[in-house]
């Protein structure tokens, strides 16, 4: 199971950006779906953005237009740009590999923290 390191997050004010980055402990080029999940304060962890070897990227309804996910097989790096943030947003966020579907990750660990304040 490829382990996953995240990292980027901070506090930033609403309308602001943060790149997070997520460094995989080999090399990505082979795993065909990568996902990022973030769990809100008190909430259950949920899904937000897909990107497939192929380039298919998907997202959840409230970080369409806003969020850009990409990866570097180069790397082994997943990406997730987040503009316009909201204080919704605010959440700890975490990559992870996605084997028919859902996330093949054991320990999730702290992620990288988020949080939307002003």
């Amino acid at each position: 199971q490829v382990q996953f390191v995240e990292s980027g997050g901070g506090l930033v004010q609403p309308g602001g950006s943060l790149r997070l980055s997520c460094v995989a402990s080999r090399s990505i080029a082979n795993i065909y779906s990568l996902a990022w999940y973030r769990q809100p304060p008190g909430k259950q962890r949920e899904w937000v953005a897909t990107i497939t070897a192929g380039g298919r990227i998907n997202y959840v309804a409230s970080a369409k237009g806003r969020f850009t996910i990409s990866r570097d097989n180069v790397r082994n790096t997943v990406y997730l740009q987040m503009n316009s943030l909201k204080p919704e947003d605010t959440a700890a966020y975490y990559c992870t590999e996605l084997r028919n579907g859902n996330p093949d990750r054991d320990y999730w660990g702290k992620g990288t923290l988020v949080t939307v304040s002003s």
